[in-house]
């Protein structure tokens, strides 16, 4: 197997098995599987190519096929765990060609497989497989059957392996260093710019002998009125006095994730940022305490929702999701939400973001926790950092 390969061979076996079961239990045949998360899940292949067509196919048997750009197929040789025989590539003349389009090959790796009147799943709902490759493919594969298979692969990734936790475990070491570095160089007069390079440079570094990855989201780090926003990033302001700063920010340790929030207010915070911090915080044990093997994702948001009904505060959407191996734009794995009406059954290996985020008119407090649902007890917060309001006068 490849040096690169992060995984053990029974690891990529099992991942094959439930994949294919789900396979199986769909009718299909085979499935061509182009989110870069699921490709590499399966394969071990990690580069930045996912800008151009590529993709897995998986069929009922046998090894999986990466299929890519010609130059990306060396990427695959030095780190997918196959035989270089079912690591493919097309040559540069596809490549935003007006003329030809690289599904067209794909399509005839299909067709010497024997796949032309296969029934294959393909990724709709995902951000790398276009409704051109889907209206292309079609064409040059008139007899085969095409249906979605959009989460089909993400569904068999939510309850991770000892090797994958080891890796989460790694990225949340990273995520407390990220974090303090943050903590630490926020103050007024600070240029946000250069507290997002600090922080960066942190996520590189990583920790010991664990280096850092580049996170598949980038340093979330909104201020003031910016901060009643969720997904705003950074800019060349100063930091000011009397202004709260979330931080969202993950490490990543070989494509696996471990996010973590917390907010910085620089001067003495609003009384009634303290009564949210103190719901908040009440609020999350008693979400961290539902969030048990057999209950449902639904549980957590309930009893987060609860507490802030009893402080009266409004909070409504999503509290949370899956995470794990991810790259650009999200590390979210987009299968199960923690919200009110999300009733996915709570297993022993499952691992969350649990994101009960405030956004207020004036200001945002972001206190989350990365955490892992155990066999016995309540969830186990892979973090260790101070779930609080930070303050720094």
């Amino acid at each position: 197997m490849t040096a690169n390969v992060p995984f053990s061979r029974p690891e990529y076996d099992r991942r094959l098995a439930l994949t294919r079961a789900a396979m199986a239990r769909a009718g299909l045949d085979a499935i061509l599987v182009t989110d870069p998360s699921n490709q590499a899940w399966l394969t071990g292949y990690d580069g930045w190519s996912f800008y151009v067509h590529q993709g897995v196919i998986v069929t009922l048997e046998g090894e999986p096929l990466w299929w890519g750009r010609h130059m990306d197929m060396l990427g695959g040789r030095r780190t997918c765990w196959m035989d270089h025989a079912n690591i493919l590539g097309y040559g540069d003349h596809y490549v935003q060609s007006t003329e030809i389009h690289p599904m067209q090959d794909l399509a005839s790796v299909l067709r010497t497989r024997g796949l032309e009147r296969a029934r294959i799943g393909v990724e709709m709902e995902n951000y790398y497989y276009s409704a051109k490759a889907h209206e292309v493919l079609q064409t040059d594969l008139p007899l085969a059957q095409l249906s979605d298979a959009t989460g089909l692969v993400n569904w068999q990734r939510l309850i991770k392996s000892e090797e994958e936790i080891a890796f989460i475990r790694k990225a949340a070491r990273i995520s407390e260093s990220v974090m303090q570095v943050a903590l630490d160089r926020a103050a007024p007069g600070v240029r946000k710019n250069d507290l997002v390079a600090d922080i960066m440079h942190a996520g590189i570094t990583g920790v010991g002998e664990d280096w850092g990855d580049y996170p598949a989201i980038v340093p979330l780090t909104p201020s003031g009125l910016d901060a009643t926003a969720a997904h705003l990033t950074w800019n060349g302001d100063k930091m000011r006095a009397e202004e709260a700063t979330f931080f969202e920010l993950s490490g990543c340790y070989r494509r696996y994730h471990a996010p973590l929030c917390r907010t910085i207010y620089l001067g003495t915070p609003p009384d009634e940022m303290k009564r949210a911090e103190a719901a908040q915080l009440e609020g999350i044990a008693a979400g961290l305490e539902a969030a048990r093997s057999g209950n449902r994702t639904c549980d957590i948001a309930n009893a987060f929702m609860q507490v802030m009904a009893k402080h009266g505060i409004e909070r409504k959407g999503r509290m949370g999701y899956p995470i794990g191996l991810s790259y650009p734009p999200d590390w979210g794995e987009r299968t199960a939400s923690i919200r009110t009406e999300d009733t996915t059954v709570l297993q022993a290996g499952m691992v969350f973001h649990f994101m009960p985020a405030l956004w207020m008119d004036s200001w945002g407090l972001e206190t989350t926790e990365t955490i892992l649902i155990q066999a016995d007890g309540a969830a186990q917060p892979l973090c260790d950092l101070p779930r609080k309001l930070f303050v720094k006068g």
